[in-house]
């Protein structure tokens, strides 16, 4: 990781994620019923966790509804959901209100062109590796991990890394 990037990283007080195509692999099943599966990586899920024990705070911003993710947020403690989202930049600007962060301290996950208003806002725009082309030329860094694989938690220790937090929590679990 270059230095640039790491102080980047250093800033961030706020992870941003979209839903489809970051914290799922962008696949939605619906059965006979009608009833919407999504599907999450668990180690996205601890990284999250970890994030939040840390102070590092995680909201959602996505373009979809959906009861699954307000079940999966409220396993994992996220309270800050925006969902069903027209306007991401208009989204941002109500996080910034309620927070009192700056642009520079969030950071943003995402995969597709809606992601892109919010993207270049943040301090930190990110990019899953299966992210569209033009998504990851706009994107400071670039997940090694496909959405819904892994890719937030790479994101995460990226984060609790660059703070300088992670030999704490190597601690925590010897």
């Amino acid at each position: 990781m270059n230095q640039h990037l790491a102080s980047r990283l250093k800033q961030i007080q706020l992870l941003l994620l979209d839903v489809d195509g970051v914290l799922t692999d962008g696949m939605i099943i619906y059965n006979d019923s009608n009833v919407e599966t999504k599907m999450f990586h668990v180690k996205d899920g601890f990284g999250i966790r970890l994030l939040m024990d840390f102070g590092i705070q995680v909201g959602i911003v996505t373009g979809r509804s959906s009861s699954v993710v307000n079940h999966r947020c409220k396993n994992l403690g996220i309270t800050m959901i925006f969902d069903g989202v027209r306007n991401k930049a208009q989204a941002l600007e109500n996080i910034l209100q309620q927070t009192g962060k700056t642009s520079q301290e969030i950071a943003f996950i995402g995969d597709d062109f809606p992601d892109l208003p919010i993207m270049n806002r943040v301090g930190l725009p990110i990019a899953v590796a299966d992210a569209h082309e033009h998504v990851r030329k706009q994107a400071a860094f670039v997940t090694s991990s496909n959405g819904g694989k892994g890719a937030v938690r790479e994101v995460s220790e990226a984060i609790l890394k660059a703070k300088g937090l992670w030999n704490n929590i190597l601690d925590i679990y010897k």
